[in-house]
């Protein structure tokens, strides 16, 4: 199941001209995945928070979430991809928007053993070698599992 997840992720950075070598995979691969990670966890907290009848606070505001710039969804919770961010507007975001803003977790943090904290130590010693913008696009349409989204379907 991981396998093909790896492997087209792999593939679309082995095309990106910023990526090339391994290390430059991984790093990239990482910092993707993690905030796919960081989105479902965040989700998950918030239904059993709402199963409680409690609010929950994200850790990350509302468009540095995955869902809102990696893969907005309509109202019957397909992928939008008229609402997808691609080429200078996906990098453009990414450079000069999300990553500053996560960098700014570690100042924020109330103490080095809290998760904003390592997000901000995280995000201040990556950068993102993604160049294009458009085969970012393309693996936001491949979900974790490797099944590939088109018109909304997955196949």
């Amino acid at each position: 199941m991981f396998e093909q997840a790896f492997k087209n992720i792999d593939d679309f950075l082995w095309k990106e001209a910023g990526c090339t070598t391994e290390l430059d995979y991984t790093e990239q691969t990482s910092w993707l995945l993690f905030l796919k990670y960081l989105d479902g966890l965040e989700q998950d907290r918030a239904d059993e928070a709402a199963l409680d009848g409690k609010k929950y606070t994200y850790i990350l505001d509302k468009p540095y979430r995955w869902e809102s710039w990696a893969a907005p969804k309509g109202k019957d919770g397909k992928i939008d991809h008229n609402k997808a961010m691609v080429g200078d507007d996906l990098t453009g975001f990414v450079n000069q928007k999300l990553f500053p803003y996560l960098t700014g977790f570690k100042q924020k943090a109330s103490g080095p053993n809290t998760i904003e904290y390592k997000i901000g130590e995280i995000f201040g010693e990556i950068k993102n070698k993604i160049q294009s913008g458009y085969p970012s696009h393309q693996q936001r349409q491949e979900d974790v599992v490797g099944r590939r989204v088109e018109k909304g379907a997955r196949k």
